[in-house]
């Protein structure tokens, strides 16, 4: 097809303009992309080790497809962050990604003048309890009980974490200063999570039906006051007349 000119002669369509290749372009950067940019600031790693490395750590705040990590150290070379060296561990072919120069200054400027998305929190086991009366007694405190083995498993590498520190075997001893402070967060949120599932299934096993009785009503708004400091008006009358809460 000829070009298409204008009565002033100018070219107005070339196709030419329309047939030219696109050269390829990596995929934009993901905060899993410098999750993984953070690992490869530590050291070198194949893919298996990072994903080995990501289910020891981040798995734990930064939950992904392990699909998922095997791309991201590509992208990171597509985007002069990483470098990729083939290699062999016995007869299997193997692939060892380090951090580049470029790397580290890009995950600085991450760390430096990205906004921090706010926090999500996605449990199902609180999803569930959220849709109880539309089930049983039993619904619920299974849904409250769901989380332990999980948060468990959490705490039990917490501890092996601790040990490995104090006997001076951390893999990373320059970053024990902040490790401790992600180490405590998980600590401190799983010791909450196994409080609240225990709390949660000792309200509810008294329990014969999941209705709305005037004592679960109070006490109920009991709880909804402690934040406050305080116990609601209803049961502190109840409490001046000597009539005990039923559970």
């Amino acid at each position: 097809m000829a070009a298409l000119q204008g009565r002033d002669g100018r070219i107005i369509y070339s196709p030419g303009e329309y047939n030219q290749e696109v050269p390829d372009r990596p995929a934009p950067l993901s905060t899993t992309s410098y999750a993984v940019l953070s690992l490869l600031s530590m050291r070198p790693y194949t893919t298996y080790e990072l994903a080995k490395q990501m289910s020891r750590s981040l798995h734990w705040f930064w939950p992904r497809a392990e699909s998922k990590l095997y791309e991201e150290p590509k992208r990171l070379v597509a985007h002069g962050l990483a470098t990729a060296e083939r290699g062999m561990t016995g007869r299997r072919a193997v692939t060892t990604y380090r951090i580049t120069a470029s790397g580290r200054r890009a995950l600085r400027r991450w760390l430096r003048g990205s906004p921090v998305a706010a926090p999500r929190l996605e449990c199902e086991s609180i999803l569930r309890v959220f849709a109880g009366d539309m089930g049983t007694p039993e619904d619920i405190i299974a849904a409250a009980r769901a989380p332990r083995e999980e948060v468990t498993r959490m705490r039990e590498q917490g501890v092996a974490i601790s040990r490995q520190a104090l006997a001076g075997e951390a893999p990373f001893p320059h970053r024990l200063h902040i490790v401790a402070l992600v180490h405590r967060f998980l600590w401190e949120y799983s010791g909450a999570l196994l409080r609240w599932a225990t709390w949660a299934e000792s309200e509810v096993a008294s329990w014969s039906d999941v209705e709305p009785t005037e004592s679960r009503t109070a006490h109920a708004l009991d709880v909804l006051a402690q934040p406050l400091g305080r116990t609601n008006a209803a049961t502190r009358a109840r409490r001046s007349r000597g009539v005990a809460t039923e559970s």
